[in-house]
Parts: C-alpha cells; sequence; structure tokens
C-alpha cells in the first residue's frame, strides 16, 4: 500500500498553474470533518441500538468478548501490508466505517426487509430465513464494499494492488464483525440470565464459540474477495474502463454467493453447518491466504527487480534493490539504524523502505503503460524523500545487504546483488540533494528513450 509523498501536488487548472480558489467543499479538513462526523453520529446511534437490545450488562460483555479477535486480524492484515505499509488513518477509517457505518446500515435495513416479508407473507419463520440468506448477505456486503470504494476513489495513491483491497476489506469486514459480535453475544448473556444458564451449556459459551473460535475469519473472508476485485481493478490500465467496473462488481457478487452459502448453512440439516465450514470455508480461507502471500512475494520481487535501474542512475546504492526486496534484510537494517541511532533513526529507515517500495511499483506501472499523468511528479516526490532520508537508511540496508551477502559466503554461495561500488559514486556525499542544488544523477525516467 502506498505512502503518502512528504510533498503534496497541488491541484492544477486548465493551464498547469496552480487552482488557487477551490470550492469549500473541495478542502480537505471539509471533507474529513463531514466523513468523521458522518462516523461519529453512525456510532453512537449503533451504540444506542445495540445497548437497547441487550441492556447494559450484555453490552458490556459483548464488548469484552467481541473484542478478543479484533487485535489479531487487524495485526495479520497489518502483517501483509508491511512490504508497502499505508497510512493508518486509511485502516482507522475502515475500521470505523465497518463497525460504525456499515452496521447501521446492516441493522437497520435487515430489520425493515425482514419486517416487510413477514408482513407481506404473513409467515414470519420464512421471512427470517428469507432475511438471513439473501437480504442480510446483499445488505451487509454492499454496505462494507463502500468502504473499499471511497478508499479506491479518494486515496488511489494509497490503493495500487490487490494486497491493498484485501486490507482495506479485511479491516472493514473486521470491524462489521466487532459490531455485530457484541450484538449477538449480549443478546445470548440476556438469553442465558432469564434462562439461568451458564458455564459451557449456555448459550453466550456456545455464541462465543461459534462466532469468535470458529469463524472469526467469517466476514473478513467475504468482503476480502471484494477488495480483491478492486486491487486487480487498480492494477488495470486507465483505459480499461470495461474492466474496472465489471472486475469490483464480481468480487462483490463472489462475497454475497459466500455470504448466503454461509449464512444458509443451518438450513442444510444437521450438519449442514459443519459441512459448509469444511468443504467451502477452510478451503476458500486457505487459498486466498496462498493468494496474497504470494502476492507479496510477487511484490518483492517487483521491488528487486525495478530499483536498480535507480542504482544506475545514481539515487540508490548497488546494495539496496536487494536488501529492500527482503523482508529479513528490512527488518536488519531497522535494528541496526536502531542500536545506532535510536527509535528515530528506525523509523526513518521505515519510511525509507516504504517510499522506495512506491518507487518500485511507480516504475513497474509506467513500464506495463498503467501510470498516470503525475508519473513524473510523483516519481521527483518519492525520490526527494529517499533522498532526505539517505542518512539513516542507507548505511543500514548497506550493513544489511553485506550482511546477508556474508552469510552467503559462509554458506558457499555469493551474493548476486551486491557489486562493486561504481566509479560515479564515490563524488556521493560532496554534493547536494536535488531539492536544494543540482541533482548528483539524473532522475531516472521510464518513458525516456
Amino acid at each position: 500500500m502506498a505512502t503518502c509523498p512528504p510533498y503534496p501536488t497541488h491541484p492544477t487548472g486548465p493551464t498547469g498553474g496552480a487552482l488557487r480558489h477551490a470550492h469549500w467543499w473541495q478542502r480537505r479538513w471539509v471533507r474529513y470533518g463531514a466523513l468523521s462526523t458522518l462516523l461519529a453520529l453512525s456510532g453512537l446511534v449503533i451504540l444506542a441500538l445495540v445497548r437497547e437490545q441487550t441492556g447494559t450488562e450484555g453490552f458490556l460483555v459483548g464488548l469484552g468478548l467481541a473484542v478478543l479477535p479484533v487485535p489479531l486480524l487487524v495485526a495479520s492484515f497489518r502483517w501483509l501490508d508491511r512490504v508497502e505499509p499505508g497510512p493508518w488513518r486509511n485502516l482507522l477509517f475502515s475500521f470505523a466505517w465497518g463497525a460504525c457505518a456499515a452496521a447501521l446500515i446492516a441493522i437497520v435495513a435487515n430489520s425493515f426487509a425482514t419486517r416487510w416479508i413477514a408482513t407481506a407473507t404473513a409467515d414470519p419463520s420464512h421471512a427470517d430465513t428469507l432475511g438471513a440468506t439473501v437480504i442480510a448477505p446483499v445488505v451487509e456486503e454492499l454496505a462494507k464494499a463502500a468502504a473499499v470504494l471511497l478508499v479506491f476513489l479518494f486515496r488511489r495513491r494509497d490503493f495500487t494492488g490487490i494486497v491493498d483491497g484485501v486490507v482495506i476489506a479485511g479491516v472493514t469486514a473486521t470491524g462489521f464483525a466487532f459490531t455485530e459480535n457484541i450484538l449477538y453475544l449480549g443478546t445470548a448473556f440476556g438469553t442465558d440470565q432469564l434462562s439461568g444458564d451458564s458455564g459451557i451449556a449456555s448459550v453466550t459459551a456456545a455464541t462465543f464459540f461459534v462466532r469468535v473460535i470458529m469463524s472469526p475469519f467469517a466476514h473478513p473472508l467475504f468482503t476480502v474477495l471484494t477488495g480483491i476485485g478492486f486491487g486487480i481493478a487498480a492494477l488495470s490500465g486507465e483505459r480499461q474502463h470495461v474492466r474496472r467496473v465489471l472486475l469490483p462488481l464480481l468480487g462483490l457478487l463472489l462475497a454475497m454467493g459466500m455470504h448466503a452459502m454461509w449464512n444458509g448453512s443451518s438450513t442444510f440439516g444437521e450438519y449442514g453447518f459443519f459441512a459448509v465450514y469444511a468443504t467451502l470455508m477452510v478451503p476458500a480461507f486457505g487459498l486466498l491466504t496462498w493468494l496474497v502471500i504470494w502476492t507479496r512475494q510477487r511484490e518483492l520481487r517487483t521491488v528487486r527487480e525495478e530499483l536498480p535501474a535507480y542504482v544506475v542512475a545514481g539515487w540508490l546504492s548497488p546494495g539496496e534493490p536487494f536488501a529492500l526486496g527482503s523482508m529479513r534484510e528490512r527488518r536488519v537494517a531497522r535494528q541496526y539504524a536502531r542500536r545506532h541511532g535510536g527509535r528515530t533513526a528506525a523509523r526513518t529507515v521505515a519510511q525509507y523502505e516504504a517510499y522506495a517500495t512506491s518507487l518500485a511499483f511507480l516504475r513497474h506501472r509506467g513500464r506495463r503503460g498503467r501510470a498516470g499523468a503525475d508519473f513524473v511528479v510523483r516519481e521527483q516526490e518519492l525520490l526527494h524523500a529517499l533522498w532526505h532520508r539517505r542518512e539513516f537508511a542507507r548505511p543500514a540496508l548497506e550493513h544489511a545487504a553485506a550482511a546477508q551477502s556474508w552469510r552467503g559466503h559462509e554458506h558457499g554461495y555469493g551474493h548476486p546483488h551486491v557489486a562493486p561500488m561504481p566509479v560515479y559514486w564515490q563524488s556521493y556525499g560532496q554534493v547536494e540533494g536535488p531539492m536544494y542544488g543540482p541533482a548528483p544523477y539524473p532522475a531516472y525516467n521510464p518513458y525516456r528513450t
């Protein structure tokens, strides 16, 4: 997931000049304020609705139990995003949307639809079944997909591939499942209070086992299919309009279908739930896990293949592409920086790694003809970001690459990526960065022949 550049690109008018008089609704603080207000109001309303249905004691019990899988799920999605970690604000928005806005939409729409069907058919039991297997999957997946769509449209720089779609969709669904689990667990606790049941035989224990132990990944698994659709669309060219529309819709339909199968498993007989769990959920979870890990490895390979062009141009040292293309060497570089420069140095190296990854992905899209019109501007922003962090990052990454080379010699193989320092690099450190003086070496431009 791409990180935001340190130097913002200002909007331009038809002639390329700065757009000085933007409308009031186009200002960032207005949009952020409106979105924050919407999420806050949704949170208050959903809090009141859940508390009214479960009671104060049931709400607190449900909250305490529902929060248990959240750190693990968020950490898992953050781990997937470590190659090109995105800003936390996107994850916070996604979780808040899922927990507040999407949950509120689902509760209101599901209740309204189920009551309408019950009134129209005079068959409440049939209405509940239809609501769970048809209405709920459609409403809930649409509500969660809205967060993915918003990030795709308004945070386009942060949404560059499949992993980005998986992370945003997964965190959104984690927030949604959190609120839904509070409702279900709180309601189960209220039922146990009325019946006097407790312990393993209680409804609360059974609900906790099914929703938190066996299937904490259920909602994320559904919505990740939508995220993959948006991720593949993000990899498509700007002119491939049909593909960019159809792929997210296909992912959304798959998410609805799997959600419907899961909700309808209880109607398939005594062992329907276990059959769907074993034949659908577990294989799908394994397949998607393999896909995102394979995608992450492909991203690291892209870093190793694209960054050497900037070594030739003089922006990077010879060992950096290899160190940046390995999660192990990245960690070694951060540890080295922390030992010699403290937390600030380690944070700087982490930022350098993220910017370098964004630069590699940008060049990869440029070579495939998928870069936007702001390619050159974006490339310069990323190069300047690297240049300003080179004091801490470059020695740490060179140390990581050299350490790997030494380990390779100990095991009898060489290091193909670390070459002797070229002659033109001997002048490094005697000139200022590109922002403040002549560039030591020209910026790389894949469009230049």
